[in-house]
């Protein structure tokens, strides 16, 4: 079996990093290579970030028996664009998708030019799957967390049950080793992403990754963590665990195996701001290992909007635990929610806070109801982009995009907003800057200049 994976491009980049400018390995696809190794004859990764024009060439040229690809919502468009060029330059392929999209609305991809969704972690399907094809079984049984087109139907093969963490093989980051120096967060370049959990023990309303895990939170043991860090090359790693430092006991042990271990890397992590006030200790321990900065979602900065966010934190935490950053050495690159129902004055008081408390790096969504979210149930009805087809336009799903009615006229809300960005614009250079000349040797990045 030849395997052609892809990451699909998208017209604006901006999800999750903002101003701050940002592309990240596709480890999600790495972990599925690592587990479709062993039935395949011929693998290879195909980054459309990177490459905008090899897809076609690519198709063409490698002739792949399957094609699979995965995304965010924003990339539904894109991803069944890709699956239609491989249905017509490769007659005969199979065609899967997956990720967060997939999982949550398999019905997107009901068409023609899907043959297989995966719903959660894919590397269990598709290995599945994979194997009977290359044995030269027609997969008409039923495989668990997969959907397949049969005829004009589609058929599920049942959850997966419990994830087994540590029995998902490592990923397989070799597949494309000179796409890796291009890999970057910032001044973090080229930088690793690395998962030790995954799920989260919050209940977060706007945010749709505890749902997809059925509210589970996974932990991986601890010394396969620190031999998986071991095999990587880059300088600088990214920990893309939704909470990580919640359990302190654990990420002692693991700061301290890495300082056993001798591995010298420097870390970017997510982290809770109650997370960070409990267990500061912990953080101050991996500082000493190489933490150098945290990624805190503060999302709202006043209580109503915490409660609506159902945050489970008050402003005073948020601004203490910016002082405990501070006062550590942390550089913090925090975000925020803008509502649609957002006057001057909201814009306004943003600005400020961000400015009071010296954040070093601002980063800014626009509320949009995700699929998986209560406010996507709720506000359905809302929406205000829609694709002929009757389901929303998913491509202005970015968190860029105003898709739900706003409280200032629209003009006037994209105005602001474009104010509250460039705001903060020249202190991204200024890092950026500094960053670099304190780095000797380091590849800084600037990429503010695409938006």
């Amino acid at each position: 079996m030849k395997l052609l994976l892809v990451y699909p491009n998208a017209h604006r980049e901006l999800i999750g990093f903002g101003d701050l400018g940002a592309i990240a390995e596709p480890l999600a696809l790495e972990y599925v290579a690592a587990a479709c190794a062993p039935h395949t004859s011929d693998m290879r990764l195909l980054d459309l970030r990177l490459h905008r024009d090899e897809l076609e060439p690519t198709l063409q040229s490698f002739q792949p028996d399957v094609v699979a690809v995965t995304g965010y919502s924003m990339h539904v468009p894109r991803m069944l664009e890709i699956c239609s060029s491989a249905k017509a330059l490769v007659p005969g392929c199979r065609t899967v998708v997956g990720g967060h999209h997939a999982t949550l609305l398999p019905e997107d991809f009901h068409g023609t030019a899907v043959d297989y969704i995966v719903k959660g972690e894919g590397s269990r399907p598709i290995s599945a799957l994979l194997e009977r094809l290359a044995a030269g079984d027609a997969p008409t049984a039923d495989i668990p967390g997969l959907w397949r087109r049969a005829g004009d139907e589609w058929r599920f093969g049942g959850d997966q049950g419990t994830l087994e963490l540590d029995t998902v093989p490592a990923p397989l980051r070799s597949l494309r080793p000179e796409d890796r120096q291009h890999y970057f967060i910032d001044w973090m370049r080229p930088i690793a992403l690395m998962r030790t959990t995954v799920g989260c023990p919050y209940r977060c309303s706007f945010c749709s990754l505890w749902r997809i895990m059925d509210g589970r939170y996974y932990r991986r043991d601890v010394e396969r963590v620190v031999d998986e860090l071991a095999t990587i090359a880059e300088p600088y790693v990214f920990l893309v665990d939704d909470e990580p430092f919640v359990n302190a006991g654990r990420m002692d042990a693991m700061a301290d195996a890495i300082a056993a271990s001798g591995i010298r890397k420097e870390y970017f992590s997510y982290c809770r701001i109650d997370t960070l006030l409990r267990n500061q200790r912990t953080l101050e321990k991996w500082i000493d290992v190489g933490l150098r900065r945290v990624f805190l979602g503060i999302e709202g900065i006043t209580s109503r909007e915490l409660t609506d966010f159902n945050k489970r934190l008050t402003i005073s935490q948020i601004e203490d635990g910016l002082a405990a950053a501070r006062g550590m050495g942390l550089k913090v690159f925090a975000s925020f929610i803008v509502s649609p129902f957002y006057t001057r004055t909201e814009f306004n008081q943003l600005i400020r806070f961000i400015e009071r408390n010296r954040i070093d790096y601002p980063s800014f969504t626009i509320l949009t109801p995700l699929p998986g979210t209560e406010d996507f149930t709720k506000r359905y009805d809302e929406i205000t982009e829609w694709q002929a087809n009757g389901r929303p336009d998913w491509a202005k799903w970015d968190l860029q995009h105003l898709v739900l009615p706003s409280a200032l006229p629209r003009a006037t809300f994209d105005a602001e907003y474009t104010r509250l960005r460039r705001t903060f614009r020249g202190a991204y250079e200024i890092h950026q800057r500094k960053a670099a000349t304190q780095r000797p040797g380091a590849l800084a990045h600037t990429a503010l200049g695409r938006y």
